[in-house]
């Protein structure tokens, strides 16, 4: 693997955590929703990340970053909470909030974030290798 490869990689992995980074930013901030039917209640959203191996499968010399399959809602329950007064209540007296746990989208965040820098790290040690190997023709 050449170390050209790894700015490929790195830069999969930049744009993979910052999907991330946006997808847990869209869930704290509908985290207070409310709705008044099941059907229009917002639901919590993650990526489903996989390694791009179908390249280096295939025996072609190329780097193995990260694929974003999609985006998926999560199928736990909707908080239901009665609140007759509320104006968005159903007639039942029901009112419906997301399915987001903020403490978890927290902790994703900074997991996120906290990949997101490694990539950087990574590709400017690449860089720095980079520039010495050059400078050693001098």
């Amino acid at each position: 693997m050449s170390l050209f490869n790894v700015f490929d990689i790195t830069a999969t992995g930049m744009s993979a955590q910052s999907l991330r980074l946006n997808t847990t930013a869209s869930n704290i901030a509908n985290a207070d929703s409310v709705s008044s039917s099941v059907d229009e209640t917002y639901r919590a959203r993650h990526p489903v990340f996989a390694a791009a191996m179908q390249k280096a499968a295939a025996g072609q010399e190329s780097a193995v970053g990260v694929q974003v399959l999609g985006i998926v809602e999560s199928d736990s329950p909707l908080n239901k909470e009665f609140s007759p007064e509320h104006p968005m209540a159903d007639q039942d007296g029901f009112i419906y909030k997301p399915n987001v746990n903020v403490i978890e989208e927290m902790t994703n965040m900074i997991s996120a974030s906290r990949s997101y820098q490694t990539n950087v790290q990574l590709a400017e040690s690449a860089k720095n290798m980079l520039n010495k190997t050059l400078m050693l023709g001098k």
